[in-house]
């Protein structure tokens, strides 16, 4: 691997960095192996909650402070919370990378979780979660995962409940961040026009000061059984939005790169199989596509619509009888080089710019220990046969156990009927 540089510290944090010449910027970006696949149904949300918080000043800068360090030289500062991670990322000019690290580090080490901030912060995520509920074709997927991973952590949205969040106090919150943030737990990537031993001496100045870890490592929790079913949110709008899938591949499967390539030729772009049978033929929906989510320990296949209600019927049948016959009859050699090539363009399109390169190896990192560089992704697509593509398929769509979640119009329920016992999730 010779187009990024790693750098293990001391407390074992990891520094790795790619350099890109030909730009002025740099994209830097703290992993935590920390999200809410690790949280305990009496915490849900607390990973969320944090990334919040940590926005809310440390004991050094006031949350005004903090975003004008970044901003009022021309820079972004944001990040986001998923099951398995979180992200604290910026972009900066290459110049103002040392301010971007420090402020990183102050952030997560120097936070002061001021009881009148938390609060006030509490009442803005109970406003997140009922904006989520306003948005179906968001929902819908939350929804699907529920049913699929019933009682389990990758089940439960990242954002908790209004109930849960309400009751998370400060101890727990700092109890909870004890336990995963720590350096060894921890990933930093940048991205850009830089050196990896500047970059080196920044984080270590900045990170050297965390314990190298902390009194209990969290184990990792049991795999999740996958369940079927059909489970339905009534709400008064004008569509129903489908999501019909199934269990699919964990992220280090070997067919993973085989599963990329099925998604693309049956609903991930508009030459697709079903956007062409459902969309352009058939005039059923306006956004159709599938989609699939590959997680350590688990993955999903789905396919979304969003349909009038009285087209559920049809849309459903239409839409099993694609994956039915992909699953039954394979894919044509046509289909498969047409996908291929859809992938290695868009894996290269995205190579473009810092930050979706950062995320690259941050995300690499923290889940494999090493980021395949795009030659090697590209020599995993190739790689790929219509033999592996038509037993995945037959896999998926014949052999599994499907999940149907539908937001939308309560009579909808009457055209659910058909398919099997509706419950309401």
């Amino acid at each position: 691997m010779t187009y990024y540089r790693k750098t293990v510290l001391p407390n074992g944090l990891r520094v790795v960095t790619e350099s890109m010449d030909h730009v002025r910027s740099a994209s830097v970006g703290v992993w935590i192996g920390a999200g809410s696949l690790y949280e305990e149904p009496h915490e849900m949300g607390v990973s969320h909650l944090i990334e919040h918080m940590l926005f809310k000043g440390t004991e050094r800068r006031t949350a005004l402070e903090i975003a004008r360090e970044i901003e009022g030289r021309g820079g972004t500062l944001n990040a986001f919370t998923a099951k398995e991670h979180t992200c604290y990322y910026a972009r900066v000019l290459d110049e103002h990378l040392p301010v971007a690290i420090e402020v990183l580090a102050d952030m997560l080490f120097h936070s002061r979780f001021d009881p009148e901030d938390l609060a006030r912060e509490k009442g803005v995520i109970c406003e997140e979660i009922k904006m989520y509920e306003d948005v179906p074709d968001d929902l819908v997927h939350d929804l699907f995962a529920g049913e699929l991973w019933r009682g389990h952590a990758l089940g439960r949205p990242i954002v908790g409940t209004v109930e849960r969040v309400k009751a998370l106090d400060r101890d727990t919150i700092l109890d909870w961040m004890a336990r995963h943030y720590w350096p060894g737990n921890m990933v930093v990537a940048v991205a850009g026009h830089l050196e990896h031993e500047r970059v080196v001496e920044w984080v270590e100045a900045c990170f050297s000061g965390a314990p190298a870890a902390p009194p209990a490592v969290p184990a990792p929790g049991e795999p999740p059984r996958a369940n079927g079913g059909i489970v339905m949110r009534p709400k008064e709008i004008e569509q129903a939005h489908i999501v019909l899938g199934t269990a699919a591949l964990a992220d280090g499967d070997p067919d993973i790169y085989a599963l990329h390539v099925l998604n693309t030729i049956v609903g991930g772009s508009t030459s697709s199989r079903l956007f062409q049978e459902v969309r352009e033929k058939r005039g059923l929906a306006y956004s159709v596509y599938s989609c699939h989510t590959a997680y350590r320990c688990a993955g999903s296949f789905g396919v979304y619509a969003g349909v009038s209600p009285s087209m559920v019927e049809p849309a459903l049948a239409l839409v099993t009888r694609l994956l039915e016959e992909v699953g039954r009859t394979g894919v044509s050699e046509e289909e498969l080089e047409e996908a291929r090539e859809q992938l290695k363009g868009q894996l290269m399109l995205g190579l473009e710019s810092t930050s979706s390169r950062m995320s690259r190896l941050g995300r690499g990192e923290l889940t494999r220990g090493f980021v395949y560089s795009p030659d090697e992704v590209i020599a995993r697509v190739d790689a790929v046969t219509r033999n592996q593509v038509n037993e995945l398929a037959h896999r998926l769509f014949v052999e599994e156990r499907r999940v149907l979640a539908v937001v939308g119009p309560k009579e909808t329920e009457h055209e659910l009927q058909r398919w099997g016992e509706v419950h309401y999730g």
